[in-house]
């Protein structure tokens, strides 16, 4: 399986991208990748996740910005050495394409950093789910 991770001040990210044929349809332009997300602690101190901010790259329909609070409706809050998992989705009009983003997050007496979500790859000819 094909991942990708960045690590920044302490918060390892972690993608596993899919393509997922039995949701897509190439001769309509409708091309579904799934991914899971594995964000890890590494570091000393806790932190809480509570915005999110993707760039979408779509060689067909064009790039698109997405962002919000939290990841799948929670703002989850990470000690150290906790990992929070999830998994989406994303639906492309072209067989391949990629995303890539931050996530912001605040630790104890409000201090907020983004940690890089690592550039990811969505090809339809990649690993399927």
């Amino acid at each position: 399986m094909t991942l990708f991770y960045r690590m920044t001040e302490g918060i390892r990210i972690t993608v596993y991208p899919s393509y997922v044929p039995a949701q897509s349809d190439p001769d309509a332009a409708r091309f579904v990748f799934s991914y899971r997300i594995r964000i890890e602690n590494v570091g000393p101190k806790a932190a809480q996740l509570v915005w999110r901010h993707w760039y979408i790259h779509d060689p067909v329909a064009g790039d698109q910005e997405v962002s919000g609070e939290g990841v799948i409706g929670q703002k989850p809050v990470i000690q150290p050495g906790g990992v929070h998992e999830y998994s989406s989705f994303c639906v492309l009009q072209g067989p391949e394409g990629s995303m890539e983003g931050s996530y912001e997050f605040l630790r104890a007496g409000g201090v907020s950093f983004h940690a890089a979500i690592p550039k990811f790859l969505l090809r339809m000819d990649g690993i399927q789910a």
